[in-house]
């Protein structure tokens, strides 16, 4: 694997540019406005096309059709978006090869460990564990009974993995994730809560990111069921027996009640909350803060809550909105009242 700094004809066979035959050496990335000459932009939308030709970076990465508009060396790209979000894996100083395993972590002898791993000070390695080759465990993270990590896994400083987790490859989990904790579940018996001990796992697919401090519940009898390519963000509360399909991304703070079941390539924005045991259709767009109380069974976006306004504007619009079932009973009645009378006026 090649590590920076790279050169520009290096960067345009890894991004899938055109070809382009310079040596200049590029060390990081930076904006439009802000790049040097040794570094790499990139022109996402045409209303900063503008800025192009001020622009001191030693390459952008733009469509064929602003390729004239750079004032120094383009990569032309078929998105500059997306190989922009490539080229930062380029530049964000993480090793693809282990590192090795710190004297101070505490590794069971029942664990499986593979290749080329990269494993903290004082992380925990619990018995029957199975490590992937490829694997990095930050430290103080804890890998609990027979929890299995797929190769080439990231897993952060201060990560906790309860029992029987099973994590696929190519997985991040940021710090403060716990993945696999008891589920909400409590029976009541004439007033005195009874715990329902969860005896199901969770399971996550392949290329998963899961964010800094986000939960996921291990599922009551069944699994909880992340699939591939899902993106948590920081801050999620995800409960027991949740379903979420492939390539779904989940923005931070939302929260997500039991058994509920999130279809494939949905997104969902920040502080949404969605009810148990409701299904929502592959495709939907949910926007922020909206509470999603039953099924969505067909794709769409939806909303729900109000916008902010002055306080008082706010008081006086509650109180309304208090009244909306009476102004509908009276509505309606009037409604009645003009009906019966037009239909007794002669024609």
């Amino acid at each position: 694997m090649v590590h920076p700094p790279f050169t520009v004809s290096q960067l345009a066979i890894l991004l899938e540019a055109e070809p382009v035959d310079s040596d200049r050496l590029i060390e990081g990335i930076g904006t439009l406005q802000s790049a040097t000459e040794h570094q790499l932009s990139f022109l996402h939308s045409g209303r900063y096309q503008h800025q192009l030709s001020a622009c001191r970076a030693g390459a952008v990465l733009v469509r064929a059709e602003h390729r004239d508009a750079v004032a120094g060396i383009a990569l032309v790209v078929a998105d500059p978006y997306i190989a922009y979000a490539r080229a930062t894996a380029l530049f964000c100083g993480l090793s693809e090869t282990g590192s090795g395993i710190s004297p101070a972590a505490q590794i069971s002898p029942t664990a499986l460990l593979g290749d080329h791993l990269t494993i903290g000070a004082n992380a925990v390695i619990a018995d029957g564990a199975q490590i992937g080759s490829g694997v990095a465990i930050g430290a103080n993270s804890v890998i609990g009974s027979n929890c299995v990590i797929g190769e080439n896994t990231r897993i952060a400083a201060n990560v906790t993995l309860y029992h029987e987790v099973r994590l696929g490859a190519s997985c991040v989990i940021h710090s403060g994730a716990v993945i696999g904790a008891d589920g909400f579940g409590f029976a009541s018996d004439n007033g005195e809560w009874i715990k329902i001990y969860q005896l199901g796992s969770v399971r996550v697919g392949d290329r998963v990111e899961i964010g800094a401090g986000t939960t996921v519940d291990r599922g009551a009898l069944d699994d909880t069921v992340i699939g591939d390519g899902v993106i948590l963000d920081n801050q999620i509360q995800v409960g027991h027996n949740v379903n979420i399909g492939d390539n779904t991304a989940i923005a931070a703070c939302t929260a997500i009640a039991g058994s509920a079941r999130i279809g494939k390539n949905c997104t969902i924005a920040g502080g949404v909350g969605i009810a148990g045991h409701l299904t929502i259709a592959d495709g939907t767009h949910i926007t922020a803060m909206t509470l999603v109380s039953k099924s969505i069974l067909q794709p769409g976006v939806f909303s729900s809550g109000t916008v902010m306004e002055p306080h008082q504007q706010w008081k006086r619009n509650v109180v309304r909105f208090r009244q909306l079932d009476e102004l509908s009973r009276r509505v309606k009645c009037l409604e009645n009242i003009v009906k019966q009378h037009t239909e007794g006026q002669p024609e």
